[in-house]
């Protein structure tokens, strides 16, 4: 008798010490947490140091699909969707008007601004019209409003000098009622024809020039992440300008190391002056995943995503040193931005884009 209970004691000795070890060790057990994200988040999610991390430190493993920011903010939220990572403060505040009590609580993880990505040639074109300026490494587009002007008055690119391009001077953007760069662009475009921030008693004076800008595009992309794919593959005869965020060509530049030197001195960043942020809020929407916001704000997480991926941090007084990147002419910081219109007046602006 006395021998099993020797052996019971052993044992109860062995399993606590192994779960101690798992805990210790291996770290907390990990949940799985639900939801949808924008798909410039894609590879940073998919990133085997953030996996890592999250599930070591945190306990978490995420399991989601790719869905346009408008187009999850706006759409059905199924029950076992414990989240949503959108691109841009719009789309929380819309989340907020439409399903009011549904958010358990909401944080900025990650910060981007928009901006245009085009080609040598175009850029030439456009600096020798003064619509673009080289400052330093970094390319601004200092007269954003000759820019539009071309784009309103049906200006051909062979107008412009680029007879080697066919149509009409456009910036292509993804569909403003499902994806947030096209979202944000529409935005940024409303407030540069009017020359201001638009609100509800300004709007009806740009809102036709809004919906012809994008009523040339025809058929337009519902991801960022495709759009910036296309814009690599098809090249500067269909893709001359786009409209994207600032990290797609920092996290291509890494993830594409043997085609990055063939391609780095044909590509260009624009900067437009001013611009607009496109902040990443983490919309929790079951208690459970509250958790996940202190994960996606560990600095490790953070470092991985702008080192790695072109994120500039969400958290305050952390800088973002472009030096440690492999791409010329990303700027320290982007210094003139103009806030973005309402949710009220971007909801009208969608509607109008989407009623053609």
């Amino acid at each position: 008798m006395r021998d099993k209970i020797i052996g019971i004691g052993i044992l109860a000795v062995i399993v606590a010490a192994a779960l101690l070890y798992q805990f210790a060790f291996k770290g907390p057990q990990a949940v799985t947490l639900k939801g949808y994200v924008g798909g410039e988040k894609m590879a940073f999610l998919e990133d085997e140091e953030v996996r890592k991390i999250l599930k070591k430190r945190y306990g978490i493993h995420l399991d989601y699909a790719k869905a346009g920011s408008i187009e999850m903010v706006k759409g059905e939220i199924k029950e076992d969707v414990d989240y949503l990572w959108p691109s841009s403060q719009v789309a929380l505040e819309l989340f907020k008007l439409t399903r009011p009590g549904n958010m358990v609580k909401s944080e900025i993880i990650f910060n981007s601004p928009i901006v245009l990505y085009s080609w040598e040639m175009v850029t030439e074109a456009l600096t020798k019209l003064g619509i673009v300026k080289k400052i330093d490494e970094s390319y601004y587009i200092v007269d954003f409003p000759k820019m539009v002007g071309l784009i309103l008055d049906n200006k051909k690119w062979s107008d412009i000098g680029l007879p080697e391009l066919y149509g009409r001077v456009q910036i292509i953007s993804t569909d403003p009622s499902k994806s947030n760069s096209g979202n944000m662009y529409s935005g940024l475009l409303a407030n540069i024809i009017y020359g201001d921030v638009v609100s509800e008693q300004t709007l009806d004076r740009v809102l036709p020039k809004v919906k012809d800008v994008f009523l040339k595009l025809g058929y337009m992309e519902h991801s960022s992440s495709d759009l910036f794919e296309q814009y690599l593959r098809t090249g500067i005869g269909a893709k001359p300008v786009i409209a994207g965020y600032e990290n797609q060509i920092i996290e291509f530049s890494l993830a594409y190391k043997n085609l990055w030197p063939r391609v780095k001195d044909k590509m260009r960043i624009l900067y437009p002056v001013p611009t607009v942020w496109s902040s990443h809020p983490l919309i929790i929407i079951k208690p459970r995943a509250k958790p996940l916001i202190q994960a996606l704000q560990d600095k490790d997480v953070q470092r991985i995503a702008w080192e790695k991926h072109g994120f500039r941090t969400g958290l305050i007084g952390v800088q973002n040193d472009p030096k440690v990147l492999k791409v010329v002419g990303i700027p320290e910081s982007i210094t003139k931005v103009i806030p973005m219109p309402s949710p009220a007046v971007m909801d009208r602006i969608i509607e109008s884009i989407q009623s053609h």
